[in-house]
C-alpha cells in the first residue's frame, strides 16, 4: 500500500537513524495501527510499528535503539513513532510470553505493512481468535472501565478534564466501540470502521455522540494537545453546543458499550 507522505518520511528517518546506530540490527519493520488499517490522521494518529531483530535486544542494542529514537523525536516530534521490538520467534508464539497483546499480532498478521523484511503474508505470526476475544473482553474491565470511572470524577484525574475535549470524545467513543467490533466480528477494526459499526449496532439515541466522534475523527481535529483542545472550542460545526453535554453522552455511551459487550459476548470470558 502507498504510505501517507509524513509516514514515509518518519519511517525513512527512523531506519536511517537506527541503521547508523546499529547496522544490521533491524531485520524487519512492519507498520500496524491506523496506518495499516487505512485510517491514519496526521494530527491525531501515532505511527505504530513492530521491529524485528535476531537475536533479542541486549543492553548495547537497547541503548543504540534509544539513541535512534531520541534523534527521530528531535526531527519529528509528531506524529509519534512508537512500537515494540520482537524476534522472529516471538512473532510465532503467544505475545503474552514477551509481554505484548494479541491485538498487535493479529493486526500484523492480517494488515501489517512491510517497510523492511518479508511481506506479512510470508510471516509466521501467531493468531488465536479465542484468545483475542478473551483479551478484548478483559481489556474492557482492566482499561476502559477504570478510565471511565476516572473521567466521571472531576478533580485531579487527567481524564476528568480530557473527557471534555474533542480528543477525549473520539478516544472513548470510537476506542471502546473497536473492542465491541472485535468481539462481534473477530476482526481488528479502525476507529472509522468502529464508528460505522456502532451506528448499525446501537439504538438511535446514541447516534449523535457517534456521529460527532466520527466527524471529529474524519476532520482530524481531535489531536491530543492544547492546540486540539482549542480547535475544538472554536469548532462551529460541532453537534454539541456544550462540551459538558458531549462529555455526559460520551461517558454514558462508553458505559453502555461495556455493559452490552459483557452481556452479549459472555462466552469470550471462558478462554484464558
Amino acid at each position: 500500500m502507498s504510505l501517507p507522505p509524513i509516514v514515509e518520511k518518519v519511517v525513512n528517518a527512523y531506519l536511517k537513524a537506527v541503521d547508523a546506530e546499529a547496522p544490521g540490527l533491524i531485520e524487519g519493520l512492519y507498520l500496524t495501527g491506523s496506518v495499516a488499517l487505512g485510517d491514519f490522521r496526521p494530527r491525531a494518529s501515532d505511527i505504530d510499528f513492530v521491529a524485528v531483530t535476531s537475536p533479542a535486544l541486549d543492553a548495547d542494542a537497547t541503548a543504540a535503539v534509544g539513541r535512534a529514537h531520541a534523534r527521530l523525536r528531535k526531527q519529528f516530534p509528531r506524529p509519534v513513532f512508537e512500537g515494540i521490538y520482537a524476534t522472529w520467534d516471538d512473532l510465532a508464539a503467544d505475545p503474552a510470553r514477551c509481554g505484548h497483546d494479541p491485538v498487535t499480532w493479529h493486526t500484523l498478521a492480517r494488515h501489517g505493512v512491510a517497510c523492511r523484511g518479508p511481506d506479512r503474508t510470508d510471516l509466521n505470526v501467531w493468531t488465536n481468535t479465542e484468545v483475542l476475544a478473551a483479551w478484548t473482553l478483559g481489556n474492557l474491565d482492566s482499561y476502559w472501565r477504570p478510565l471511565l470511572d476516572r473521567a466521571a470524577r472531576f478533580g485531579d484525574e487527567w481524564w476528568s478534564v480530557a473527557a471534555l475535549t474533542t480528543y477525549g470524545a473520539v478516544w472513548i467513543v470510537l476506542g471502546v466501540t473497536r473492542l465491541h467490533y472485535t468481539l462481534a466480528t473477530g476482526e481488528i477494526g479502525s476507529k472509522e470502521n468502529a464508528g460505522r459499526y456502532s451506528l448499525r449496532t446501537f439504538p438511535e439515541e446514541w447516534h449523535r455522540v457517534i456521529q460527532e466522534s466520527l466527524r471529529l475523527r474524519r476532520s482530524d481535529r481531535a489531536s491530543p494537545d492544547l492546540t486540539g483542545a482549542l480547535r475544538g472550542l472554536l469548532d462551529r460545526e460541532a453537534l454539541y453546543r456544550s462540551p459538558f453535554a458531549r462529555r455526559r453522552d460520551v461517558l454514558a455511551f462508553g458505559d453502555m458499550v461495556i455493559r452490552d459487550a459483557k452481556a452479549r459476548f459472555p462466552g469470550a470470558a471462558r478462554y484464558p
